[in-house]
Formats: C-alpha cells, sequence, structure tokens
C-alpha cells in the first residue's frame, strides 16, 4: 500500500512538472533567463572584452602581445605559474583524496568533526595564513629552530623566499577546496556497488581501482580545476612567500597597473594568462571525459 502511494506520488510530481515546464512560452522563458544572462555579461562578459580592449589600445595594436612573447622572462613567468600551479595541485590532490575518503567513511559525529577542522581554516584571512609561513619557515622561525635543535642541521636553511615556500604555503590554502568536491563526490556513491563488486570476489583494492576511484573522478575534476584556477591567480600568497626567483604571473600583472602604470600590458599579460587557463582546462576536461569513455567500454 506503501509503495502504491508512493508511485502515484512520484506519478503526480512528474505531470506537474511536465504540465508547468510546457506551459511557458518562448517569451516568458527568455524573460526568465534574462537577469542571468544580464549578470552574466554585466560580470563576465563586458569585463573580458574591456580588457581586451585595453590591450589593444596602443598605437600599435598586438605590439604589447609580440612584447610578451620577445622577452623571454614574461614566457619563463608564465611556465612558472603553471608549473607551481600544477605541483600545488597534485599536492592537495596527493593529500587531500585519502583525507576526503577517510572523511567519507567515518562515523556520523566523527565526520561532522572532521568537517568542521576542515571549514575552521577557510574562516581564517589568506593574509594571516601566509604571514604564518613568514614564521615558521623564516631562518629564525620555528622550522630551523626545531631543525638545529635536534642536530639534523648546523645552520639555518633558506626555506623562505623559494619556490618550495610558495608551494607549501599555497597547498594548505587551497586543500580544503579539493577535499571538499572529492568527499561530496565520495559520499554519493551508493556502498550497493562495493558490496557487489566484493560479492563478484573483488578484493579491497581491486573495488577501489575498479568501482570507487572512477566514480569519483567527477569530484577529482571540480577539485582539480578549483586549485588549479585558484593557484594561477594567487597574488597574496607568492607575494609574501616567494622570491624574485618565485614570482609569478599575478604579482608581474600587479607589478605592472601599481607600479609601472602600463594598463595595456597588464591587459594582455591578463588575457594570455585567462586563454592558456581556459585551453588547459579544455584539454584536462577532455581527458576526463576520455577516460570515461575507455572505462564505460571496459
Amino acid at each position: 500500500m506503501d509503495a502504491l502511494k508512493k508511485n502515484r506520488r512520484l506519478l503526480a510530481i512528474r505531470w506537474l512538472s511536465a504540465s508547468s515546464g510546457g506551459r511557458y512560452s518562448h517569451l516568458v522563458a527568455a524573460a526568465l533567463v534574462a537577469p542571468l544572462l544580464c549578470l552574466l555579461g554585466a560580470g563576465f562578459v563586458y569585463p573580458l572584452a574591456k580588457l581586451i580592449g585595453i590591450s589593444m589600445s596602443g598605437p600599435a595594436s598586438f605590439g604589447v602581445y609580440e612584447r610578451v612573447f620577445e622577452n623571454p622572462l614574461y614566457i619563463e613567468v608564465l611556465l612558472r605559474t603553471f608549473r607551481i600551479s600544477a605541483i600545488v595541485t597534485i599536492v592537495c590532490f596527493i593529500i587531500g583524496y585519502p583525507t576526503a575518503y577517510a572523511i567519507a567513511h567515518m562515523r556520523h559525529w566523527h565526520q561532522k568533526f572532521a568537517m568542521a577542522c576542515l571549514f575552521i581554516p577557510l574562516w581564517t584571512s589568506v593574509l594571516v595564513r601566509s604571514y604564518v609561513w613568514i614564521v615558521l619557515l623564516g631562518r629564525t622561525g620555528l622550522v630551523n629552530a626545531l631543525l638545529m635543535q635536534t642536530g639534523i642541521t648546523s645552520q639555518p636553511l633558506k626555506m623562505l623566499y623559494t619556490e618550495g615556500a610558495v608551494v607549501i604555503a599555497m597547498t594548505h590554502v587551497l586543500l580544503p577546496f579539493m577535499i571538499l568536491p572529492i568527499h561530496s563526490a565520495l559520499r554519493s556513491i551508493p556502498d550497493t556497488y562495493k558490496q557487489a563488486a566484493r560479492n563478484l570476489g573483488a578484493s579491497a583494492v581491486v573495488t577501489f581501482c575498479r568501482v570507487t576511484f572512477p566514480l569519483s573522478l567527477s569530484g577529482v575534476f571540480a577539485g582539480g580545476v578549483f586549485c588549479f584556477i585558484l593557484a594561477i591567480g594567487f597574488y597574496i600568497t607568492p607575494s609574501l612567500v616567494g622570491g624574485p626567483g618565485a614570482l609569478m604571473m599575478a604579482t608581474l600583472i600587479g607589478q605592472q597597473t601599481v607600479v609601472l602604470l602600463d594598463w595595456p600590458f597588464a591587459a594582455a599579460l591578463s588575457a594570455i594568462l585567462l586563454t592558456a587557463t581556459l585551453m588547459l582546462v579544455l584539454i584536462f576536461r577532455r581527458a576526463l571525459s576520455f577516460s570515461k569513455g575507455l572505462n564505460s567500454v571496459h
């Protein structure tokens, strides 16, 4: 009897949704979508078009773009930015996936406590967390003091104002953005899938490799995109814990706008960075879709 009532309720919901969806005309549907399109145009399309217009506002339209590719320094900074962002994303994945897997398989109250510990750092300013790493990694910081007290080193190590310091500080800031999507994807996997694999004779490792991990790739992709894009645009952390040898594109663009007041060149750098980022995200998306296709074939 309960099953019959449930089926009737589902049929009624489907009928109401279908009838309400067919009731709107194209004009009304366009009016409903118009605010979102206006917000998208005002918040993304117009600033992007303005950015490209500023980059081509000089006497030579493409001169600023040629300047980027003629000077090897700017190409080196661009490649360094992508390299550091990729390293940070990989490190976040290596640390974040086991953490998300452990949180997803905790008991109810333990899981709530772990999620609270994960959200608490997000309430702290990025500036404060970056300054903490200056205190930890400085020549008179806690890490060097501990190494010298234990006899591992006889003199302070140079850990601050290096690429390693930038990677560590950015990983600390971006790690929750990797854990949360993976945790959500792992929680959405039904336990019956893993139980069916185990009943068919698969071991725990095989079940994870053939069932759990492929089904969580959507969370991995979302977390990877979040971390990678946010890492590319990081400004505060590389400026504080990174030196001239760890200069990234956001810091370079900030110098061009605030110090040198060269807005066309800064706009050209931003446009190149945005184009390269979109291309890498599309390649990553295509690679993920291809891997899903292979998994579906097998």
